[in-house]
């Protein structure tokens, strides 16, 4: 379970002293395990949680993305997380810290020997929602060790830096649902969010993140999941990420 509620999660994450515990040895965009903590008036004791941190100065240069957008990338996808209500995204700010601008994270305790594709023998069904999330944020780096089972035993997804492309680019390893029909109560959700993001809170806060033909595009691929009303097939082009987990 989260460490507090969401909106306590944020202010933490986001006003909190961040102090770096170590680097996450398996990252490329050189993320940084964390502690933050707030204070509180006393003698209540300070409110702290632990996070991921990616200063935008980590970030590799990438032929299809502006420089130093990744941070903003994987903040608008909780801000999209929120508004559909649905897949666990975990709480995340585009905010300064030590090495600079970046986003941070909530850290999420999770079993690591699960990923996608152990998950899905016994979870499949609950991936439908990721499919169609990432249909819409365009999400163009869907690799198996991106979906987390939590000690909460949730299934959280991370690493959403590369979505929100103005082009509509879709690299995943979630296909088993591709031509299927979306289930009615998600698409209601994308029909609502897609109005957000035409005109409405959502995309006056995604306009703070990414730039205008960036959430233009998410609410074409809203309306086009609408319009077919099935998950997308793959291609044209690559449609698996590499590597794979």
């Amino acid at each position: 379970m989260l460490p507090f509620d969401p909106a306590t999660a944020l202010r933490v994450l986001g006003e909190g002293e961040i102090e770096i515990a170590g680097r996450l040895i398996a990252s490329t965009n050189n993320a940084m395990y964390c502690r933050i903590s707030l204070p509180c008036p006393d003698p209540e004791p300070p409110l702290v949680v632990d996070a991921v941190y990616k200063p935008v100065l980590g970030e590799r240069p990438l032929d299809d993305f502006p420089d130093g957008t990744l941070g903003n990338r994987e903040a608008a996808a909780f801000v999209l997380a929120e508004a559909l209500g649905w897949p666990n995204v975990p709480p995340t700010v585009l905010r300064h810290g030590p090495h600079g601008v970046g986003s941070v994270q909530l850290y999420v305790e999770a079993d690591p020997g699960e990923h996608y594709f152990t998950l899905r023998e016994r979870r499949l069904e609950e991936f439908r929602t990721v499919a169609a999330y990432d249909a819409v944020a365009g999400n163009g780096d869907r690799k198996s060790g991106h979906c987390l089972l939590g000690r909460d035993g949730r299934i959280w997804v991370v690493d959403h830096g590369l979505c929100f492309n103005a082009r509509t680019v879709l690299r995943t390893v979630i296909w088993e649902f591709a031509g299927e029909p979306v289930p009615p109560a998600l698409l209601e959700d994308v029909r609502r969010v897609e109005r957000d993001l035409l005109e409405g809170g959502l995309r006056r806060a995604l306009l703070s993140l990414l730039a205008e033909e960036e959430v233009d595009a998410a609410a074409r691929r809203a309306a086009a999941l609408i319009r077919v009303g099935t998950y997308p097939q793959p291609g044209p082009g690559r449609s698996h990420p590499w590597p794979a987990v």
